[in-house]
């Protein structure tokens, strides 16, 4: 069976634990931050724990574009989508995970935890792991030897934009 982009990307997004969340400021800088992932939704939505009071959810007032990167040594993953805070104490109770209580020392109840929401309208990726990465890498030999540009592109597998 041929992996589809879409599936492709969604596996991909299973496979992080750690994304970057990036937000414009008021004044149109754009910020970026580490975010742990609370859960992937097969459909391209992002669930992230947060504090009701952060500068994220500030500058999400204010412009709720965002974008989440993802990377390892062979696998790279951007989303492009809004974001918005949402009160969910059901998903609290069945998501939480004891190393929030840094962030939340009231636990599981406290009342500053909120989740942000992410909704993806477009993906990319790029897989270089595993038999994809060899033929990165010898389609990047050719390339070099030959003083060309590497053949890389139209492979599913390894790379894929989407709309969600």
């Amino acid at each position: 069976m041929a992996t589809t982009p879409e599936k492709k990307l969604g596996d991909l997004l299973e496979d992080f634990g750690v994304a970057m969340l990036g937000t414009r400021t008021a004044e149109g800088e754009l910020r970026a931050r580490p975010m742990a992932l609370a859960e992937v939704e097969a459909e391209g939505t992002l669930w992230f724990a947060t504090d009701r009071h952060s500068g994220k959810l500030n500058e999400l007032a204010h412009d709720n574009h965002a974008v989440v990167v993802m990377q390892s040594s062979t696998k790279f993953v951007s989303l492009s989508g809004t974001a918005t805070p949402v009160e969910d104490r059901e998903r609290v109770a069945r998501l939480w995970k004891a190393e929030w209580k840094v962030w939340f020392p009231e636990g599981r109840d406290d009342p500053n935890l909120v989740f942000l929401r992410v909704d993806g309208h477009t993906g990319e990726y790029w897989d270089n792991s595993g038999p994809h990465g060899v033929k990165y890498l010898v389609e990047v030999g050719k390339a070099l030897v030959t003083g060309t540009r590497p053949e890389v592109g139209g492979d599913p597998k390894m790379h894929g934009k989407v709309d969600l």
